[in-house]
């Protein structure tokens, strides 16, 4: 497969890009490390959304941290907005985790349709990114719903599933497809091959598309929010 040839300007802006996301996440940790969230869980969410949120995330981390405090009830934008950052976490960790296990081991891929569903490995490891991206974004809403609701732990998990099985959904679609967008419509025409895992090309186009991922999402969960599916936070 053709490597592409990146201008140095594109793979400057990646790093710079990751590089300020990464200082974000870190930041977020240090705090949380200080100042435990009242839901542990979201000491792991918030440094998981700034990887690809950035400054824009930290300063709604920080928002809600100054919140913490307040009884007043968080206004529904910024609820909806923690809300499908809560599915994006997981959905930032799984596909983490999916895209290195597939470039480690590209047999990996080949289990989940490579060469004989798809000829290109990219779309078999997005069915690997969606399944793995799903099973975060449960637990991470597993361990919201539970203790906010009192659930027992199946009850937990069939409200969790309820909760984001559409959220993560409608975020993967997004992601798709704006990373097909990058990859097939500019990187491949233009410098003559896709990004692979193991260039900041890919994460920085990777970056982008949570943020596409951040957008469809949005909607669905201001209805799974408003119709009480899931936890207004």
């Amino acid at each position: 497969m053709q490597e592409a040839q990146f201008p140095g300007w594109l793979h400057t802006i990646s790093i710079l890009s990751l590089a300020l996301a990464g200082i974000c996440a870190a930041i977020i940790v240090i705090d949380t490390v200080r100042r435990p969230q009242k839901m542990w869980i979201m000491n792991v969410v918030w440094p998981l959304t700034a990887l690809f949120g950035s400054v824009v995330w930290l300063l709604l981390y920080l928002q809600s941290s100054k919140r913490a405090g307040d009884d007043s009830e968080t206004a529904m934008p910024v609820a909806v907005a923690k809300g499908a950052s809560h599915c994006g976490a997981g959905c930032t960790l799984g596909d983490i985790v999916a895209e290195w296990a597939a470039f480690a081991l590209p047999t990996v891929a080949v289990w989940f349709g490579w060469h004989s569903l798809f000829s290109e490995k990219i779309f078999a490891v997005w069915v690997l990114d969606y399944i793995v991206a799903f099973a975060f974004g449960v637990a991470f809403q597993y361990f919201t719903i539970k203790p906010m609701r009192g659930l027992s732990t199946a009850q937990g998990l069939v409200q969790a599933i309820k909760a984001d099985a559409a959220s993560i959904t409608s975020w993967q679609v997004g992601m798709y497809g704006l990373m097909a967008i990058v990859q097939f419509a500019w990187f491949r025409p233009v410098y003559g091959g896709i990004a692979h895992v193991a260039t900041p090309e890919f994460w920085f186009a990777m970056q982008l598309a949570m943020l596409a991922g951040f957008c469809t999402a949005y909607p669905v969960n201001w209805w799974l929010v408003k119709a009480g599916i899931k936890e207004r936070m």
